[in-house]
């Protein structure tokens, strides 16, 4: 199977010259084993029979022990930087290691012979574990048939072949030999480019498209929380949750409404905007859940949708450290706006509702009374419900402010919360 872990670049062309060549040297590691084993073979096949004189014999053992150390230096050769850089050359060493060096072995016997065996195993292992580039196997194959005429004619050698088969049938043996192993070559080449081509086109589809879902997850992970856009993801029909220890915090900004009759539209969006990315920055310091904003509203939540032991603490922190960063900006803009912040505890029933810009949202009488404490408090001051006080009056300093009428509840004791105890 084809390895097209590829080098970081986006440009198709280098990534199939570097992968051409990652694969180039895999086969040719591949060739390299298998023709020293087979040489091995033959040597220990000479070894154990002795087909010619003493010396001749053992001249050909060395030969091919020539051969051998020739091709394990390709081997070794191979794994260095220099052998990687010159693939190219390696191949060609390797090729004429065996098609090359048994030929002065003959040449020392007067004669010169068509290795019919060697070349055509050569020639056949090449096209058929190491299908590299195509131009390469011509000009191994080419070299040696070269070599072969040059050194037969300057030297009038013979050329021993079967009676039955003359010297040009050999030639023309060869030659649609070679002609069938480079077309082959050839034709491997175009099919692993094109394939390689629509398996880069693919992954750059396929990358394009996880670059686009990311960009929608995100988007999404702005509306709704991880496990509720999980459950939405999972088509859940309808998302409905009930929490029993839910803090809420409903924030309003005094005085923006005036202020955005002096301001352009661009302008008034802007601050409100550096308000509010402040705000959502607290959010994610607090480990709360930002539920929405409506105009200059701001409502965040502790204690959902993972429920926790303490919802409230969080909650008073993100309350006091919204007024600091609202003075910060007053600081730095010259402005006098105020913040109004309610916080009262209990349960509630979260959910999805709508079909088209849905939204998670709260419900129940934990977010009405807090609310009222908002909308009944005073500006520049943190007012929250008795359950609040109760949980916070160790850790806290909080006042009491009375009993105060609420819309909708009636008569209630609420207190304000003024910073952390030292």
């Amino acid at each position: 199977m084809i390895d097209y872990r590829l080098p970081s670049t986006n440009d198709p062309i280098l990534k199939y010259t570097e992968w051409q060549r990652e694969f180039m040297f895999k086969r040719l590691r591949l060739g390299l084993i298998v023709a020293a084993c087979s040489i091995l073979s033959f040597f220990l096949v000479n070894v154990v029979l002795h087909e010619h004189e003493m010396e001749e014999h053992l001249f050909w053992l060395s030969i091919q022990m020539i051969e051998e150390l020739s091709l394990l230096s390709c081997l070794i050769l191979l794994h260095t930087k220099i052998g990687r850089t010159h693939l190219p050359y390696i191949f060609l060493w390797f090729s004429w290691s065996i098609t090359l060096i048994p030929q002065y072995g003959a040449f020392r016997f007067g004669f010169m012979q068509f290795d019919i065996i060697a070349w055509s195993l050569m020639f056949l292992g090449q096209a058929a574990l190491m299908p590299v580039q195509w131009r390469l196997h011509l000009l191994s194959q080419a070299m040696v048939f070269i070599h072969f005429y040059l050194i037969n004619q300057w030297f009038n050698l013979s050329i021993p072949l079967f009676e039955s088969f003359p010297e040009f049938a050999t030639y023309l043996y060869f030659l649609w030999f070679c002609i069938i192993c480079d077309l082959s070559v050839f034709l491997y080449e175009r099919l692993q480019k094109a394939e390689f081509e629509a398996r880069f086109a693919l992954q750059t589809e396929h990358g394009a498209l996880k670059v686009e879902q990311e960009k929608s997850e995100r988007l999404l992970l702005n509306i709704l929380p991880l496990s509720i856009a999980q459950r939405l993801k999972q088509e859940e029909q309808i998302i409905a949750d009930h929490f029993t220890n839910v803090t809420v915090l409903f924030a309003d900004i005094v005085g923006f409404t005036q202020l955005s009759e002096r301001l352009s539209a661009k302008k008034l969006v802007e601050l409100l905007n550096e308000i509010f990315s402040t705000f959502d920055k607290l959010v994610e310091k607090h480990g709360l859940e930002k539920i929405k904003t409506i105009g200059d509203a701001y409502m965040v939540v502790g204690g959902l949708p993972v429920p926790i032991e303490d919802s409230v603490t969080p909650i008073a922190e993100m309350a006091l450290d919204m007024q600091e960063a609202l003075a910060q900006f007053n600081r730095r803009y010259h402005y006098d706006l105020k913040i109004r912040i309610g916080i009262h505890n209990g349960a509630v029933v979260a959910g999805v509702i709508g079909l088209k810009k849905f939204a998670y949202d709260l419900w129940g009488d934990t977010v009405n009374t807090a609310s009222r404490m908002e909308s009944h408090g005073i500006a520049g001051c943190i007012q929250v419900s008795n359950r609040v006080y109760d949980a916070l009056e160790d850790k806290y300093v909080l006042t009491k402010r009375g009993t105060i009428e609420i819309k909708g509840k009636g008569e209630m004791i609420t207190y304000m919360l003024k910073g952390r105890q030292a």
